[in-house]
C-alpha cells in the first residue's frame, strides 16, 4: 500500500506502478482533475491547503480501512496540495484485486472517505478573479 499528500504534480503512470497489478485480474485507475466549471461560474484553478502531517495519516488510515474491506493491499492513493489549474490532477487512486468488485468498492471508499476525513480546504479561483473557498461534495 502506498498514500502520499504531496506538492508536485501527480503522473498517472507513475501511480499505477506502485501496485503491482500483474497477479491480479483488475486494475483500475481513478483521476480527480480540476474541472473548468462549478455551481455555473467559470473556474480558472483551485488551491489545496492541508495540514500536511495530519492529512498523510488520515489518508494512509482510509487506505487502509480500503485494503482491509476489499481484501487487497495493491492499492496507491495520492492527493496533491498548492496551486492546481483546470485539468490538473488533484488525486488519484489506484487499486489493483483479484476481481473487478474488489477493485472498485475499495476505490469508491477511498474517495468518499477523503471527501469526508481529509483535512484539506480548496479554494476556487474562478475566471473572473475572484476567488471562494468551497466545501467537498459527495455527488
Amino acid at each position: 500500500m502506498f498514500s502520499a499528500i504531496v506538492r508536485e504534480p501527480i503522473e498517472p503512470a507513475y501511480v499505477l506502478t506502485l501496485i503491482g497489478a500483474d497477479q491480479d485480474g483488475a486494475s483500475l485507475l481513478f483521476l480527480g482533475v480540476v474541472r473548468d466549471h462549478n455551481a455555473g461560474r467559470s473556474v480558472g484553478g483551485m488551491r489545496y491547503d492541508t495540514y500536511e502531517e495530519m492529512a498523510a495519516e488520515v489518508l494512509s488510515e482510509i487506505v487502509d480501512e480500503a485494503a482491509r474491506s476489499a481484501g487487497t493491499d495493491r492499492i496507491a492513493t495520492i492527493h496533491r496540495t498548492g496551486e492546481l489549474e483546470v485539468g490538473e490532477v488533484s488525486v488519484a487512486i489506484a487499486v489493483s484485486s483479484p476481481h473487478r468488485a474488489q477493485a472498485y468498492d475499495a476505490s469508491r471508499y477511498i474517495i468518499e472517505e477523503i471527501k469526508k476525513r481529509l483535512p484539506v480546504w480548496k479554494k476556487e479561483r474562478y475566471s473572473d478573479g475572484a476567488e471562494e473557498w468551497v466545501e467537498g461534495r459527495t455527488p
